[in-house]
């Protein structure tokens, strides 16, 4: 007889809800965050076991320590609940949706592959973003104080004595301080750029990525392991909607009355592209296809673009084309471990 379990993690407690094949409630408990706690609640539970637990710090591990010892584990995204709530019904409720199938939607999970080049895709981004915080805050020191700092020379090493002179004593010595964080954040995203380089190149896959337009070995690095099988995205509309590059159509109302005929009325039917999406390859394939817009002006893509623009496409519809036209050259160069082959988008 089956059994269904849903998994409520939080930092130091876990809930463990069972729910047999009719829906009865056989059991709760609640037991330490620790992963001999885990595996041994899961074991004494009769096969076959179905566990499903949420997406969020800890489902990575979870799904590595817990995937040997059942039959079937699916990770959702953390939805929003309303009414009462508790970790014992938050449990409950993930094994009763498992039972039902009414599960729309899981995240994929492969905490074995590429393992070492997502934490440190992962950790160059936090950096990054880091490096990006501190240079508005030194920005916004000079600018309290009505300095002017258009452009990128106030974080300079030559001109800075120059900048720190237009302060007055209180908000210089802010200043200093940030600069120097500023200058520790350079020299470790330095020091992350070419750990990630290093460990990206040691895949095949990312040298043949590599060569398709607008994407970089940063962008490689950081596509490859959040993809990781490409087989699992059956066409490239499925691959833009995880990019978010998917629209969203929407009608209703849809037909009017025409005399004696129902005819379909004038609705507009787009609204914008899917809000549940990947937003790392969002701004992936966003970047990728800027990229070929303003450096590669021999490349076909580049041509399509232009013709896009001259046919009367807004450019940001055109630029959107475009970045969907390159996630789908990169999906079928992964699948096919394939190098670019520009001709493909050669008019005919």
């Amino acid at each position: 007889m089956d059994r269904y379990i849903g998994l409520d993690a939080h930092a130091t407690s876990c809930t463990i809800a069972i729910v047999g094949p009719s829906g009865r409630r056989l059991g709760s408990q609640v037991l330490e965050t620790n992963g001999q706690s885990l595996v041994e609640a899961i074991k004494v539970i009769p096969r076959p076991r179905h566990l499903c637990i949420e997406e969020g710090t800890q489902s990575a591990w979870l799904y590595e320590l817990l995937s040997r010892h059942v039959d079937e584990l699916v990770v959702v995204s953390v939805t929003q609940s309303r009414g009462p709530k508790s970790d014992a019904s938050d449990a409950f409720g993930l094994a009763e949706a498992l039972r039902l199938g009414a599960i729309e939607t899981s995240v994929f999970k492969a905490p074995t592959r590429f393992t070492l080049l997502r934490e440190l895709a992962r950790t160059y981004s936090m950096i990054t973003r880091d490096v990006v915080r501190t240079q508005n805050r030194l920005k916004s020191v000079y600018r309290s104080r009505g300095v002017a700092t258009a452009g990128r020379r106030v974080y300079g090493q030559e001109e800075r004595e120059d900048w720190l002179a237009k302060l007055p004593p209180p908000s210089r010595a802010a200043a200093m301080l940030l600069y120097g964080e500023l200058d520790a954040l350079r020299e470790l995203k330095d020091d992350a750029r070419e750990q990630l380089l290093a460990e990206s190149q040691r895949h095949a896959i990312s040298r043949v990525l590599e060569t398709c337009p607008g994407l970089g070995p940063i962008r490689v690095a950081q596509l490859v392991p959040i993809v990781v099988a490409p087989e699992r995205f059956r066409t490239a509309r499925q691959f833009w909607s995880y990019c978010g590059l998917g629209i969203v159509m929407r009608t209703s109302s849809d037909w009017v009355r025409d005399g004696d005929h129902w005819s379909r009325s004038e609705v507009q039917k787009t609204r914008g592209l899917n809000r549940r999406h990947n937003s790392t390859l969002k701004e992936i394939f966003k970047g990728a296809a800027t990229t070929v817009i303003t450096k590669l002006s021999d490349e076909p893509l580049r041509h399509h673009y232009e013709r896009l623009c001259a046919q009367g496409t807004k450019p940001n519809l055109a630029k959107l084309t475009l970045a969907r036209k390159i996630a789908a050259t990169a999906l079928a160069m992964y699948k096919r471990q394939e190098v670019y082959d520009p001709s493909r988008h050669s008019k005919p």
